[in-house]
């Protein structure tokens, strides 16, 4: 399951990054964002994916590891997907729906706080087994 999100994310990361180019090229800025808010956004939505999906999808390919249930590992990685993908699109808007970005926040954080509850948990219960 994890690695079929991965590669859902994947393409995630390669529009994200394609939207960067081509607004680079547009604005005809090779470094930084040149003060186009567009950019700007475009480069923290990638910024933002970058530093969140790694250590997610580290977390899940653990929980896989760890023989946990199959239906939760599922419902984790459609919730970072979703939550990764709700926040990418809210932030790349100049007119931001904070709503949707929020959601987007809360769906990843909780994907990421539940995976590594249920990877302490697990480890605990074993390890005092």
């Amino acid at each position: 399951m994890t690695v079929f999100a991965a590669a859902i994310l994947a393409l995630v990361l390669v529009y994200l990054s394609l939207r960067v180019v081509k607004l680079r090229k547009r604005h005809l800025v090779a470094i930084g964002d040149g003060g186009h808010v567009d950019l700007q956004r475009a480069i923290r939505a990638q910024g933002n994916f970058t530093e969140y999906v790694p250590m997610a999808l580290l977390l899940l390919y653990g929980l896989e590891q760890m023989q946990v249930a199959d239906w939760l590992v599922g419902i984790l990685c459609l919730m970072l997907v979703v939550g990764r993908l709700l926040h990418a699109f809210s932030i790349s808007q100049l007119k931001e729906n904070f709503r949707i970005r929020f959601a987007g926040m809360a769906l990843t954080f909780a994907s990421l706080v539940v995976s590594a509850l249920t990877i302490i948990a697990v480890s605990v219960v074993r390890f005092l087994s």
